[in-house]
């Protein structure tokens, strides 16, 4: 686009002092090592560390069956799985009932109540460093929207939580389960 800066242009420069003047500069391109840019595509989920996400789901998207209880109990009422999914990844700053009464009212006013569960699903997996798997979060809530909180809650219950009890009784489980020591005899014997 610019013409080559050859020895006339420096010539001219040099012997002409125009203010306006300035001598084009001409950067040969970089061969060598490539300039990873700062921030990564929206189509890779990288960690903290910068690799590729290598955590997987437990279950898969359509495996609904493994759990028939609560299989059944998000296809008739889906804003309590929800309303307990939500409860955990919001690490009890919100509680079951009232983001189950939002999906509820979404669902029933709109029909798009998808829209609020994928933001869940988005993150979950942020939480935990899991693939936006097997579809982007909105459209696997949007075409699978009781399969969707059932994988979740499967995963949640498969990372040792509750999601019956809640956050707060989750939390102290953990905490009796970290707190607890071996007991250690206090006689030495041979």
């Amino acid at each position: 686009m610019y013409p080559a800066v050859d020895e006339h242009d420096e010539v001219y420069a040099a012997n002409h002092n125009h203010p306006g003047y300035v001598i084009p500069v001409v950067v040969p391109p970089n061969y060598g090592t490539p300039q990873i840019p700062s921030y990564a595509p929206p189509y890779i989920s990288t960690n903290v560390r910068g690799s590729i996400r290598t955590q997987q789901w437990s279950t898969a998207l359509c495996h609904c069956f493994v759990d028939p209880g609560n299989c059944l109990v998000t296809c008739f009422c889906p804003c309590v799985t929800f309303g307990m999914i939500a409860e955990i990844v919001d690490k009890g700053n919100t509680t079951c009932t009232c983001d189950g009464a939002i999906y509820g009212t979404l669902l029933a006013l709109s029909g798009l109540a998808c829209l609020y569960s994928c933001y869940y699903r988005s993150k979950m997996r942020a939480q935990y460093d899991l693939p936006e798997a097997p579809f982007m979060d909105c459209l696997v809530h949007f075409c699978c929207e009781t399969c969707a909180p059932c994988q979740e809650y499967r995963e949640l219950k498969n990372r040792g939580f509750d999601l019956s009890l809640g956050w707060e009784v989750n939390m102290e489980r953990q905490r009796q389960g970290a707190i607890v020591t071996p007991v250690i005899s206090q006689t030495m014997t041979r």
